[in-house]
């Protein structure tokens, strides 16, 4: 324990992180109003004083949570694979299929939307922050979307902005109806039309395509 002690003190950088950490799983856990701080700090075992250290409140520990942890979340699952991925409708498939749908992560729902229903309309600083994150996700699918309208691969009639908006308010609409029901199997069905919706984003060569390729492993499957 003293060592531990010491090591955070040398670790300022590793002691910030820990309680950003801790932070975050108790929001997630019991909302941003209902966290507390005395749970944070026996989580990491470290003092209060050193706490308010490195955050000046608990409302300033909240804005570091969204602005560390929560963007980042939404980075590493949508933005960077779709600047990294040729298709973009491929991407986004494959986004959507990779939702988590265990009962934990059923259970607790979407960070960032449990935030933005909580305290957007309480606090201005929390929502300006939230707002961010959304316009950046927007942004990073539309993003995607024209540049695959410019390949050839996403139909040239959509307005990429909406689309994305729609894309999202979808998602985060499923993410609560499988929430509120705390049953994994309301998230597959979301992810099951959510991504009937996507394959019709496909310019119609590309959707011939995609329908040929599904047909022929349909076949290949009856004839084994």
């Amino acid at each position: 324990m003293l060592r531990e002690k010491k090591l955070r003190l040398r670790d300022p950088e590793r002691t910030r992180e820990l309680l950003l950490q801790a932070g975050f799983r108790e929001v997630y856990r019991s909302g941003f109003q209902s966290a507390s701080i005395d749970t944070i700090l026996a989580a990491t075992n470290v003092t209060k004083g050193a706490l308010y250290h490195h955050f000046d409140s608990k409302e300033d520990l909240g804005h570091a949570i969204i602005e560390e942890i929560v963007a980042k979340l939404t980075q590493d699952k949508w933005i960077g694979p779709l600047r990294l991925g040729k298709n973009p409708i491929d991407t986004l498939i494959g986004i959507v299929q990779a939702t988590s749908v265990r009962p934990a992560d059923v259970r607790g729902g979407c960070p960032l939307l449990n935030l933005a229903q909580e305290m957007s309309a309480l606090d201005e600083q929390f929502r300006k922050r939230l707002e961010r994150i959304f316009r950046e996700w927007i942004e990073g699918i539309a993003a995607a979307l024209r540049r695959g309208q410019s390949q050839g691969t996403v139909r040239r009639d959509l307005v990429p902005e909406e689309t994305a908006g729609f894309l999202i308010a979808m998602y985060e609409g499923h993410a609560v109806l499988a929430k509120n029901a705390q049953n994994p199997k309301v998230w597959n069905v979301g992810i099951r039309n959510i991504v009937g919706w996507l394959r019709s984003l496909r310019a119609p060569r590309q959707s011939r395509r995609a329908s040929g390729r599904f047909l022929k492993k349909t076949v290949l499957r009856k004839r084994q």
